[in-house]
């Protein structure tokens, strides 16, 4: 089994990756390369979080064949046995072979660094650019990333300056690659922490409120007021842009140089507004260079900019409309559905994709019912009590972890009680629980978060590329020191607990903290406590409360504003019912006036 497990995870992360890149973004639309480099990005973070653990098991195994070389021992098998009064020393059944994890974690991390430093916010702008050849996308966005990348130099340069110049400092190329490092996850623990404290907070307080059936109900409401909001403003903005392309191609004819480029910009608008500024084919009026009512080139590339931001909006706010309007008519079912005495679930409408005949057939009304309206709140509520345990011994850990006599770190009595045994089954799922549960607080916040329309991760195919890049981005900065964090909270890491044992292949890389001491003894330490007073503000819903007072409407209980949206959106809601209603009678109407011509006719 040697390796077979390294191998099996590689395969599986791989897939999932895929699997999440699919939900969030459209494979048919999408450019390939931003596609590629976003699934890399995805790919190897994950594949970080499910290999450490494989990672712990084989160092704890490497440190009892270290503690089998000073004494007299004896290879038998899969296991080493001891000096008499000593246990014997099993090989984890995925053990990795010496020499293949240092290589493996090299190549993923700096793969993941120069994708998040150097690669990913190239493609950025080159994905947002509006040019029209390959060659001016890429003009665009060395330009736009010239100021970034002089800012790295210039500080790097200044300091490699400063260390060649101080006689105090002799350092050698390891050591300035340690700095490096220190410095990429230094800005990833200050923004790590953050989305941490947030996370351990809201996933199980999410989950609480998913067991209230009224809640979900006025939240969707609330949502739906905020969403045709947001879908009239998209519906606003791309009349305004597909009225200005009408003026750009009236006033550019088929005979003047910049007409390839207005035809690049009417092959992204809407069908309606192509058949709507159809072109006059008769009319082939020369051009005046003299004239001044011609836009340039660079106008172009701005109108090509705001044609795609525009179009690619307003459909996203379509699709997101029709999947909250379904949403929004389920749980009205589902409240209806309680009272019900026959305990079949009944649905209002039909669904419009057809439905899995395996599901339907296992998955009938009567276990749909006792799902919805009885097992699933009861089930929410298990789940959310077990995340909030989880949540208390991650921040009790965070607070804790520095102290290594008496070990107060959870996370650490339970890997070391393991270590005792060599149970590594049990190592590897207290691992995997743990960073798995990091990630979840983490990548979800995420997933989550939105920064106006700038930043936006939408389900269902409809997230821009410039926003699946910017995930990959910080996903790359935000994992490996994730990992560190990991491996302090459970005292795998030799700068946290003080001792001389063999450490992790993944720390091995990270090299000596010791160089900048101010760091490894002072902030990777006391900086993480900070998620307590972050879980505290989040309990409180500070943020929300926040941005509320700035005129950002967010969902509070006890906001009238929130309650006027509520109202607002029910109402919504109750008329797209009533016309999808009427649109269901229609039908009924002509299928039956349709089946009488049928029998008519046959008579």
């Amino acid at each position: 089994m040697s390796g077979a497990a390294l191998g099996l995870e590689i395969v599986f992360v791989f897939f999932l990756a895929l699997f999440l890149l699919h939900r969030y973004g459209d494979f048919k639309k999408q450019h390939r390369l931003v596609i590629i480099a976003t699934l890399l990005a995805w790919y190897l973070c994950f594949l970080i979080v499910f290999i450490l653990p494989l990672d712990v098991s084989t160092t704890i195994y490497n440190r009892c064949k270290l503690a089998v070389n000073s004494s007299p021992a004896e290879t038998n098998g899969s296991f080493v046995t001891l000096a008499p009064n000593k246990q014997k020393c099993f090989k984890p059944w995925s053990y990795i072979p010496n020499g293949i994890m240092p290589i493996f974690w090299r190549v993923v991390y700096w793969t993941s660094q120069f994708l998040t430093w150097i690669l990913l916010p190239f493609m950025q702008s080159y994905a947002r650019s509006g040019g029209f050849s390959i060659t001016g996308k890429i003009k665009t966005a060395l330009i736009e990333n010239a100021i970034y990348y002089g800012t790295y130099l210039l500080i790097f340069g200044a300091f490699l300056i400063y260390i060649a110049v101080n006689p105090k400092f002799n350092l050698q190329w390891n050591q300035l690659q340690t700095i490096g490092i220190a410095a990429a996850n230094t800005w990833g623990l200050f923004l790590l922490v953050l989305l941490l404290g947030y996370g351990l907070v809201e996933i199980p307080r999410s989950h609480w409120n998913g067991a209230k059936r009224g809640y979900l109900l006025m939240k969707t409401y609330f949502k739906a007021a905020k969403l045709m909001t947001e879908k009239a403003d998209a519906e606003e903005n791309l009349e305004d842009v597909m009225e200005e392309v009408r003026k750009v191609s009236e006033s550019i004819k088929y005979n003047h140089p910049l007409r390839k480029c207005v035809d690049t910009i009417l092959k992204k608008c809407p069908t309606e507004y192509q058949e709507r500024m159809g072109r006059n084919m008769d009319d082939y009026e020369d051009f005046d260079e003299r004239q001044n009512s011609y836009p340039s080139e660079k106008s172009l590339v701005k109108l090509h900019k705001q044609v795609i931001y525009s179009v690619q909006r307003h459909h996203r706010t379509q699709v997101q409309w029709q999947i909250l309007l379904e949403q929004a008519f389920y749980l009205e079912d589902v409240a209806k559905n309680e009272t019900s005495a026959t305990r079949q679930f009944v649905h209002t409408f039909q669904s419009q994709e057809p439905e899995n005949k395996i599901v339907q057939y296992f998955y009938t009304p009567t276990i749909e019912w006792y799902w919805e309206c009885l097992l699933r709140p009861w089930f929410y509520r298990a789940l959310a009590v077990v995340l909030a345990m989880f949540s208390v011994i991650v921040v009790w850990s965070e607070c804790t972890f520095f102290s290594t006599r008496p070990v107060l770190s959870l996370f650490a009595v339970f890997i070391q009680l393991a270590e005792k045994t060599y149970n590594y089954i049990y190592i590897e799922m207290a691992c995997f629980l743990t960073i798995f549960f990091l990630s979840i607080c983490v990548y979800s916040t995420v997933f989550r978060i939105r920064v106006f329309n700038y930043y936006y991760l939408a389900s269902h195919h409809q997230t821009d590329a410039y926003s699946l890049l910017f995930s990959g981005m910080l996903f790359c900065r935000l994992t490996p020191p994730l990992c560190l964090n990991f491996l302090g909270l459970t005292h795998m890491d030799a700068t946290i607990s003080h001792n001389d044992a063999q450490p992790t292949a993944y720390t091995s890389i990270m090299g000596s903290m010791k160089v900048l001491s101010f760091i490894a003894d002072g902030f990777y330490i006391y900086y993480p406590m900070l998620v307590v007073i972050l879980c505290i503000a989040t309990y409180f819903s500070l943020g929300t409360r926040c941005l509320n007072l700035l005129g950002f409407q967010q969902f509070m209980g006890d906001s009238e504003m929130t309650s006027d949206l509520i109202d607002e959106g029910k109402e919504l809601i109750r008329r797209e019912k009533r016309k999808r209603q009427r649109q269901e009678e229609g039908e009924n109407r002509r299928r039956v006036k349709d089946l009488f011509y049928v029998i008519r006719m046959l008579i």
